[in-house]
């Protein structure tokens, strides 16, 4: 059996959790939704979701001292060295919002904003990596920054995280650099070549985010997507847990449903149907 740990590059975004009042009826919904098995660690206050035991995301009550993140879902990103990570956030333009700190054995951790204000967080992995799966039904797909203007981003990205951005039209695809290697070399060994059969765009095997351009520039936030094997039977499901589905939306690769779950937090919902 194959016990290799997913692990991430510093500028690949690695964890995904969300912060809710009534974590009870978090779970229920998103264990309801996605079939997630759930774990508290750290006293009760965080619960680890799983899939077929492995971590996927976090769920967890507020914490009075941090900022809440906007769209309810929080996107992390790693970093080799937080404090380094986190002057170069300053130094780019963007802030500093909540200083790195501890998180037990698990690791470091600081909030940021990037200049058009979209917040993240910065993760220095100790004994939690991050997620274990992604990119299979009940996983995270990934995540996309909405209401920023690229220009403004660009350089920040580029200098914080080692960031390139490819321009594809319809959206721009964050790249980081020698990503697609890693994955065949540690937890994905057909990555290049399941890309190739699909006639993926060039680089894709080093994609790590999105920047959505059709979203009009204005509150910029990371917003998250997870893989579903059906859109439509998601949306359904969601919808008899007390979510609501915002809007729907097919195209060359995905159908996809953005979804606002029962108490206000939102993510889009997304099978992935190549053409041919």
């Amino acid at each position: 059996m194959d016990t290799q740990q997913r692990t991430f590059p510093e500028g690949v975004p690695s964890w995904v959790d969300l912060e809710q009042r009534d974590l009870a009826a978090t779970q229920e919904f998103y264990g309801g939704l996605f079939g997630w098995q759930f774990e508290a660690v750290g006293g009760g206050q965080y619960v680890i979701a799983r899939l077929d035991g492995q971590d996927v995301a976090g769920l967890a009550e507020p914490d009075p001292g941090a900022p809440p993140s906007p769209g309810g879902w929080t996107t992390y990103v790693a970093v080799e060295d937080a404090e380094a990570a986190a002057s170069r956030v300053t130094a780019a333009g963007g802030r500093v919002v909540v200083p790195v700190a501890g998180v037990g054995p698990a690791g470091h951790m600081a909030v940021v904003e990037d200049p058009a204000g979209a917040r993240f967080r910065l993760w220095q992995a100790g004994l939690r990596l991050g997620v274990q799966v992604a990119n299979v039904p009940g996983a995270w797909n990934f995540s996309d920054l909405r209401g920023a203007d690229v220009d403004a981003v660009r350089g920040f990205y580029a200098d914080v995280l080692g960031w390139e951005l490819d321009d594809m039209g319809f959206s721009v695809l964050v790249r980081r650099p020698g990503y697609g290697d890693h994955l065949a070399a540690t937890v994905d060994p057909g990555i290049h070549e399941r890309q190739a059969e699909v006639s993926a765009p060039a680089g894709f095997a080093d994609a790590v985010a999105w920047i959505d351009t059709s979203t009009p520039a204005a509150e910029a936030a990371w917003h998250v997507s997870f893989t579903v094997a059906d859109r439509d039977a998601t949306a359904a499901a969601a919808e008899r847990l007390g979510g609501t589905v915002l809007a729907s939306e097919d195209s060359q690769w995905t159908r996809t449903a953005v979804v606002r779950d029962p108490q206000g937090a939102t993510f889009t919902a997304s099978q992935f149907t190549p053409a041919g």
